[in-house]
């Protein structure tokens, strides 16, 4: 039996990687409860592994995935936005076979920049393997290998692969790739007011790009990770 906070973090994490691909900050989380301090939020986090609703994941900043929902929340679907590479693992009770996943191949378009912007890519240089349920609605997708650490708060590492849903509008909040005066591809959090958009990095060492809606073009929406180990 879970608490009230403990469920309403449950389904604000389960919510933000349906929607994101990746788990919230402690921040977010803490301000979503309306919490005083990140210590409430480590014990809620504790409480809920230890009941086995979510695992932390070693070697990833304040990652987190989601192992189990309650029933009621199952009820309204629930489908995991985060895979691993390299290497088999055994699939937890009750997963459906491996064999009868539905895969997709995807072209990796190159690089991303999480980090300073570094020069668009469009060439594919190899195709990679990704569940169906990680794709979004039926638009193109593609993937790109993740550069730097900017994004790094927000779960995305140096040398992830990062799902993307080919689109060119966004919502405040989404991650996304973004085109910078038209050469410049970097994988930012989008935030507009007005003619002007935000371009927010998920580590506090990256200053926010402010730029003018003119000097921005969105490519895409995160929708998915990949790492290997």
């Amino acid at each position: 039996m879970l608490t009230r906070k403990q469920l309403d973090l449950l389904e604000f994490i389960h919510k933000r990687m349906q929607k994101d691909g990746v788990p919230p900050s402690f921040d977010e989380m803490k301000d979503a409860l309306d919490l005083r301090s990140k210590s409430g939020i480590h014990r809620l986090i504790t409480a809920l592994e230890e009941r086995g609703f979510i695992r932390r994941l070693a070697h990833r900043a304040r990652a987190i995935e989601i192992v189990k929902l309650p029933e009621a929340m199952e009820a309204r679907g629930f489908a995991p936005r985060v895979i691993e590479g390299d290497g088999p693992a055994a699939p937890p009770p009750g997963a459906m076979p491996v064999e009868a996943v539905h895969a997709m191949e995807l072209p990796v378009m190159g690089r991303i920049a999480a980090g300073t912007p570094i020069e668009a890519i469009s060439q594919v240089s190899h195709n990679v393997a990704v569940p169906g349920s990680m794709l979004s609605g039926q638009g193109r997708h593609y993937a790109l290998e993740v550069k730097g650490d900017s994004m790094i708060e927000a779960g995305i590492n140096d040398g992830d692969v990062v799902v993307i849903r080919e689109q060119a509008t966004a919502e405040n909040g989404e991650i996304v790739v973004a085109l910078v005066e038209g050469h410049e591809a970097t994988l930012k959090r989008f935030r507009r007011k007005g003619d002007m958009i935000a371009l927010e990095a998920a580590n506090p060492a990256y200053e926010t790009r402010i730029l003018r809606s003119d000097q921005v073009t969105v490519q895409g929406r995160l929708v998915g990770l990949i790492r290997s180990y």
